[in-house]
């Protein structure tokens, strides 16, 4: 099943150039998860809701300043792979292109639609997370925002002792913020008709400050939509859609035992037969250098080198860093193996993601390689090497 059914060719641009403003402006629409960002009529990137929530900036600042290279897709790409591109690339929105052109967007809602039926196959016990990061409603929407930060998580529950009385999202205080201090500085906050003007910024970091230092039952949501691990995925899919939410709390005896995200519904949908992942590279969208073919091929490349082993998982991280070299950035590559022998890991760094797996991968092959002679010795010998040892 391709995608070719649940294109859109309606979608919110913004050109390169545009004030950050327009950007806050445009995430006022709660079911806005991405804004394409074009260089006159050519595609130049996206941004997402959690990159600017996760990013610092200044309203008068560029929206190309912000842009994310998110994989692109084209009409024949299979749900699946948009699925894990979508997961890899924590975009919810992926461009797609037809002969180099941008003709239309494919959105997580619309994917997660098309294939509904097919997740009764699976239960909420089968994808959920059961490591809950939560909030009182008591803490700031400061902490609030900061654990959103360390922790990489769109959705914090909010507990008052073992009650479960609300829910924060990190779109609810992005909102939150941007819109109140665009109207205490008079700032361009929407993109209204008629792209009518409320005056100008101001330096008012004060104000955000003051909002952040506001405790979290000011925001939360509350009552909470809830799930439970014997749900099937079609069931808590659809009961999102009906309430409007993206995540559903699970619980267990009323108590709060986890949460399950539509990015976990799609990071389902990557599993193989057997249930196994595939090999997933988080920060995707730095592979301009090497394909995600190669990247797989080379992880089942360092397997081979021990024919004794079982790959269950792979992993790998990118990550930019701000020095570049002839424009190409410094990238830190972690790759993490998960064999039937345990973990095997290793990082490396170099200009552009090629540069930084290659360097990753000779510490991991390095440390394959030990391991299989390390197990070897441990062996006994069988009768002939005995005999060579005795000398006769």
């Amino acid at each position: 099943m391709n995608i070719s059914q649940i294109i859109s060719h309606e979608f919110s641009t913004l050109d390169a150039d545009a004030p950050v403003s327009k950007l806050t402006g445009a995430f006022e629409d709660q079911t806005l998860k991405a804004v394409v960002v074009t260089n006159a009529t050519d595609y130049e990137g996206v941004v997402t809701r959690q990159q600017l929530l996760t990013s610092h900036h200044k309203p008068a600042g560029k929206v190309g300043s912000l842009v994310y290279h998110v994989p692109t897709v084209s009409e024949t790409t299979d749900v699946r792979e948009a699925a894990r591109l979508m997961v890899e690339s924590r975009s919810m929105v992926l461009p797609v292109l037809a002969g180099g052109d941008l003709v239309g967007v494919v959105d997580a809602d619309d994917l997660l639609a098309e294939v509904q039926e097919s997740l009764s196959a699976l239960d909420v016990e089968d994808v959920y997370t059961a490591d809950l990061q939560t909030v009182t409603p008591n803490d700031t929407l400061g902490t609030a925002l900061n654990r959103f930060r360390e922790r990489r998580i769109t959705h914090l529950p909010v507990v008052d002792g073992d009650d479960l009385v609300g829910i924060v999202s990190a779109s609810d205080v992005v909102s939150f913020t941007t819109r109140d201090v665009s109207k205490s500085t008079g700032g361009e906050s929407s993109l209204g008709p008629g792209g009518a003007r409320q005056g100008g910024f101001g330096a008012r970091e004060g104000d955000t400050d003051r909002m952040l230092d506001l405790p979290v039952r000011d925001l939360m949501n509350s009552p909470v939509d809830t799930t439970t691990t014997d749900a099937t995925l079609e069931t808590a899919v659809e009961t999102m859609f009906d309430r409007g939410c993206s995540s559903l709390v699970v619980v267990e005896e009323d108590d709060p035992a986890g949460i399950v995200t539509k990015t976990d519904v799609l990071r389902s949908l990557t599993w193989t037969p057997k249930g196994h992942r595939g090999v997933q590279v988080i920060g995707i969208g730095l592979l301009e250098d090497m394909s995600y073919d190669r990247v797989a091929a080379m992880v089942e490349e360092l397997v081979a080198k021990d024919s004794e082993i079982t790959l269950l998982d792979a992993t790998i991280h990118l990550h930019e860093h701000d020095e570049t070299l002839r424009g190409t950035p410094l990238v830190l590559a972690r790759v993490r193996l998960f064999t039937d022998r345990g973990f095997v890991t290793g990082s490396g760094e170099g200009y552009g993601a090629k540069h930084a797996l290659h360097e990753a991968r000779d510490v991991v092959e390095r440390q394959i390689i030990e391991q299989k002679t390390h197990a070897q010795t441990k062996k006994h010998p069988d009768e002939d090497t005995r005999t060579r040892l005795r000398g006769y």
